[in-house]
């Protein structure tokens, strides 16, 4: 069905695919994201931790502090303009593959750069080309996963989304148990990984040309890729604020996960460290896998994604109030468990939700976009909002109680932000 929008533009006005995917293409997509977090992902949970402690051993706190934002910066940028890019790609490989491929390719050249930084400016400059290069990869890989998956089965799928990037978290730092000496390894093996599912993943999926008309390239539409109307599209609007609280929690946390167990709990040697860090986040996704699996499946059945979203997100701001209290090791792994099964709910059902809520359902990339500045922003600010509170009445930057229980309100207000939304229920 379509109608006549501005300039006589034809518009789609039921979701693109109403063809239900197969096994082989839901495969694809978890491998494809897996691969691109493990390259993504490693550096921000591990890999940059142990990075910034080789070239500012002093204090590798402020060092993640000042990269890791400016990294967010560029993803910030990228994802959603190059979601809207390639909404209005035409070339012989479809409109997704030219991004996906070329985004990939060089992210792990990027992350080589990584590697060898020697210095905190190259480090920087460095990993902002990363998270430009995966931010283009994410971006039209989510926007390929609305082209594909009709809405029936976009529960299950969105909990293969989420499976495949907490296990790819996992990898990463079980890469970096077994490869703590080798810092170049550490960043480019993943990244060698990602090149293989993606190109994967775009051979598989489908990416057909849409046949409407695309209206005349100008500024204008090159800053609207930034923006979608909230007061036109409140539900939207109310997923995005969602998404952000509950990523500037989320990050607040992971951001110094292996600093905590240092400093907090007291485990000074580094591969000791990194080793019980694995075995919490081994821990984490294995509550994940469970709690993620039945619950895709659940909100598919039920049509319901709200309660799923809303509740998980509560049970995992208690879990970060567990850990600001959590004494010992043990705590940590509670606190751990508490959270992945958590996570794993909220993940499972929450892309689902958005692609739901999208404004226009037949052009994704651009609004899937927007929706990922709330996945980028947070990881820009966490770092610095998480070190301010770490700094209060600590010289040492190591008040992780107050740092904590910040990051565990910050992720209650994320959750009540979904409750207005009125087109799921």
């Amino acid at each position: 069905m379509t109608a006549t929008g501005p300039a006589g533009e034809t518009v789609l006005t039921q979701p693109v695919s109403t063809v239900r995917v197969g096994k082989g293409y839901l495969a694809a997509l978890g491998f494809a994201q897996f691969g691109l977090f493990v390259a993504l992902l490693a550096p921000v949970f591990v890999s940059m931790q142990l990075k910034a402690q080789q070239l500012a051993p002093d204090s590798p706190e402020t060092l993640i502090g000042q990269v890791l934002p400016i990294g967010a910066l560029g993803a910030l940028i990228a994802n959603p303009l190059i979601g809207a890019l390639s909404d209005r790609t035409r070339t012989r490989w479809g409109r997704r593959r030219p991004y996906l491929v070329g985004g990939v390719v060089l992210l792990t050249v990027a992350l080589a750069l990584v590697a060898f930084s020697p210095d905190q400016l190259s480090l920087t400059l460095a990993w902002l080309l990363a998270q430009v290069a995966a931010n283009a990869v994410l971006a039209t890989l989510i926007a390929s996963f609305a082209d594909n998956v009709p809405e029936f089965q976009r529960g299950r799928a969105s909990s293969i989304i989420a499976l495949a990037q907490n296990v790819a978290i996992l990898a990463g730092l079980y890469l970096a148990v077994f490869l703590v000496g080798n810092l170049p390894v550490l960043f480019v093996l993943p990244g060698v990984l990602a090149v293989v599912l993606v190109i994967v993943y775009a051979i598989v999926a489908r990416d057909d040309l849409p046949e409407y008309e695309l209206k005349k390239f100008t500024f204008v539409n090159l800053v609207s890729s930034f923006w979608t109307n909230p007061f036109k599209n409140p539900d939207f609007g109310l997923a995005w604020w969602s998404r952000f609280l509950i990523t500037l929690g989320t990050f607040m946390f992971t951001t110094y996960r292996l600093l905590y167990m240092q400093d907090h709990l007291g485990i000074e040697d580094v591969a000791e460290a990194t080793a019980a860090v694995a075995f919490g986040v081994l821990l984490y996704t294995i509550a994940l896998l469970v709690s993620a699996a039945v619950s895709g499946w659940l909100s598919d059945r039920t049509g319901r994604r709200k309660v799923f979203v809303a509740g998980s997100t509560l049970v995992f701001a208690v879990g970060l109030v567990m850990l600001a209290h959590a004494e010992t090791v043990t705590g940590f792994y509670v606190a751990e468990i508490v959270m992945g099964f958590a996570y794993g709910i909220y993940a499972a059902v929450d892309t689902a939700l958005v692609v739901d809520v999208l404004p226009n359902a037949d052009r994704p990339g651009k609004d899937l976009g927007v929706i990922n500045i709330a996945n980028a922003l947070p990881q820009s600010l966490a770092p610095a909002l998480a070190l301010l509170l770490l700094g209060v009445g600590s010289a040492d930057n190591q008040n992780y109680v107050l740092m904590l229980w910040g990051a565990g309100l910050v992720t209650v207000i994320g959750a009540v932000a979904i409750v207005p939304i009125k087109k799921v229920r």
